[in-house]
């Protein structure tokens, strides 16, 4: 898909990290951006940022959780700016406690977050991306839900494990209707969230994280690539910090 001309909405663009480097990343191309997050401060900043840079933007605030906020955050795109191409699902994250402590509607919200909101999403963008003919989703998951291995989040990896596997799913939307959905799957991203929880970690803990974290712009520029290639549908891309950071599909990697 060409991007310049196309209409994006970011969930979760706001803070200084993954989401804001989407945003840019296809405002850069020439998408205009629907800059989504709860924050009020941050997301208007993001919508700054990319002006600065000559590109064009506006911030809603919307919780990915409620379904009537989901589609404001759409009906803002589409009202705002003309319709809908490119969606990318990028709102997510984990609070302690953690379930099986954690109260039912404590850790109901994380599966909100992370993969009920993105299937809402997805489900009321795919009338606008149908009137325009073509349309490209990106979902952002986690390592969390690749493997077996324990997790101190259990709620997190189920859904961000859901959210993988809901991308290959979604793979004949490309057939069908010419919308494509892809899924990239990081590892430790260096943002300031993470560094500051690297700072509060043990030396144990902290020897379990990769020496070499992704970048923020890199996720951003391998979510631009899934939504110019056309070839690509229903594929999810491990970005595997822990060895070296490089994309592969989900496909050629050995079991856990």
């Amino acid at each position: 898909m060409e991007i310049d001309g196309k209409i994006a909405l970011v969930t979760g663009a706001g803070a200084a990290g993954t989401g804001r480097a989407i945003a840019r990343a296809l405002a850069e191309k020439g998408a205009t951006v629907a800059v989504n997050d709860l924050d009020e401060e941050g997301g208007p900043r993001t919508v700054e940022l990319i002006e600065a840079d000559g590109g064009t933007a506006g911030f809603v605030r919307a919780d990915v959780t409620r379904e009537d906020e989901i589609r404001a955050a759409i009906r803002f795109a589409v009202d705002t700016f003309g319709g809908l191409d490119i969606l990318v699902n990028n709102a997510g994250g984990t609070a302690w406690p953690h379930f099986p402590e954690a109260p039912v509607e404590h850790w109901s919200r994380t599966l909100d977050l992370n993969l009920r909101g993105p299937m809402l999403a997805i489900q009321h963008a795919l009338p606008e991306m149908r009137k325009r003919g073509e349309g490209a989703i990106v979902n952002i998951s986690s390592v969390a839900g690749i493997g077996w291995r324990p997790h101190s989040s259990p709620e997190y990896a189920v859904a961000k494990a859901g959210l993988t596997r809901l991308t290959a799913t979604l793979a004949p939307l490309a057939e069908s209707d010419g919308i494509r959905v892809n899924c990239i799957v990081p590892n430790w991203i260096e943002t300031l969230e993470v560094l500051t929880e690297l700072e509060a970690m043990t030396p144990e803990e902290r020897a379990g994280v990769p020496k070499v974290m992704t970048k923020p712009e890199e996720i951003a520029a391998l979510a631009v690539e899934l939504v110019e290639n056309e070839e690509l549908a229903g594929r999810v891309f491990i970005w595997w910090t822990a060895r070296e950071p490089r994309a592969v599909p989900l496909d050629d990697l050995p079991g856990d």
